[in-house]
């Protein structure tokens, strides 16, 4: 059964969250009925409707704080979805500058107001996990990244992550959901896991190559017992043609991968005719890492942590007209300011 929309203090308090839930992320019912808002938008609700200017039609902006990439539109849409309100948005993947607006929505205040904490929560994380991603790319250039990093967050967000990071320009994602939801299949062969039960690299490329089906990715991990560019080799002889690269995680503990490690399995490939092997790379990669490891020769690249841990790009929203009067807070202009690149999405 729906939750409804939390209305006042009353409707709080005797709200019970569930001894036995299975998980503390919040159910798409709680989101939609305010239980992630602050408490003060409840409060000023149940106040505004106390003295019957709940209704006040209002015009809110937002803006960022920084310049990124704009990511969540879809979801604010359906968090919006058969209110009362008109919403214009950036479109998903735009580049916008510091104290852009962003966003405007129009309406009753009583029809948006309790979701500012979501509305900004949305745009905030995904616009700053999509703004990771595109500095990935842009370092990587025409060489294809594909999103890593869903073990770096709590599964209820990891497909939201791993899309926006879609968006702002990586060109694939392992995590199931996230790619799904992108439109995407998602990316990644096995993990060293896999070889560590088999015993031996190419024992376990060998099953993986005669197992999987002819369009999944034959891009094998060469550092789980060997010296990365003899583990290459074995595999290049091993798989021949069916052998699409390999990929190179090695630990920092022993060193992460290096440019003079790509340069070598580079140089092997090519002395002993396996040119068609590509080397993906993986491991704590940044942008300036990828950048250097490109100049090397890498030709393609995973990258986790640096797109999961993305800061969120701080949003603030502000009322800009109350009641038809440009109004608005000190040291914020009243009234609406134009952006062109706005589109209408509600």
């Amino acid at each position: 059964m729906a939750l409804k929309q939390l209305r006042n203090l009353e409707e709080v308090a005797a709200y019970k969250p569930a001894s036995n839930r299975k998980f503390l992320s919040a159910e798409h019912d709680e989101i939609m009925s305010g239980l992630t808002t602050d408490i003060y938008f409840v409060r000023t609700s149940q106040l505004l409707n106390r003295v019957k200017k709940a209704d006040t039609p209002v015009v809110a902006e937002v803006f960022a704080r920084r310049q990124g990439i704009f990511a969540g539109t879809q979801e604010v849409i359906n968090l919006f979805q058969g209110r009362k309100v008109e919403l214009w948005s950036l479109p998903e993947g735009t580049q916008f500058e510091g104290k852009e607006v962003v966003m405007r929505i129009e309406g009753p205040y009583e029809e948006f107001g309790i979701y500012e904490t979501v509305l900004l929560g949305i745009l905030a994380s995904s616009s700053g996990w999509a703004t990771a991603a595109n500095e990935a790319k842009r370092a990587a250039g025409d060489k294809p990244v594909l999103c890593f990093g869903a073990r770096h967050v709590h599964p209820a967000v990891a497909p939201v992550m791993e899309r926006c990071a879609i968006i702002g320009g990586a060109d694939g994602a392992s995590c199931i959901l996230g790619a799904k939801l992108a439109g995407m299949e998602p990316a990644g062969t096995v993990p060293h896991a896999f070889f560590l039960i088999m015993g031996d690299t190419v024992e376990g490329a060998t099953l993986y190559n005669e197992f999987m089906p002819p369009d999944a990715s034959r891009v094998i991990i060469a550092d789980t017992f060997n010296d990365e560019a003899i583990e290459t080799l074995r595999l290049a002889e091993a798989l021949g043609d069916d052998l699409e690269g390999v990929r190179l995680d090695t630990p920092s503990e022993r060193g992460g991968v290096t440019p003079e490690l790509i340069k070598e399995v580079k140089y092997r490939l090519e002395k002993s005719g396996f040119n068609h092997v590509k080397i993906f790379v993986s491991g704590g990669l940044t942008p300036e890492r990828i950048a250097v490891l490109t100049e090397a020769g890498a030709d393609a690249f995973g990258v986790g942590s640096y797109i999961s841990g993305a800061k969120p790009i701080d949003m603030t929203m502000d009322l800009k007209v109350v009641d038809g009067k440009p109004l608005a807070k000190r040291g914020r202009l009243p009234g609406i300011i134009e952006n062109p690149k706005l589109e209408k999405v509600l």
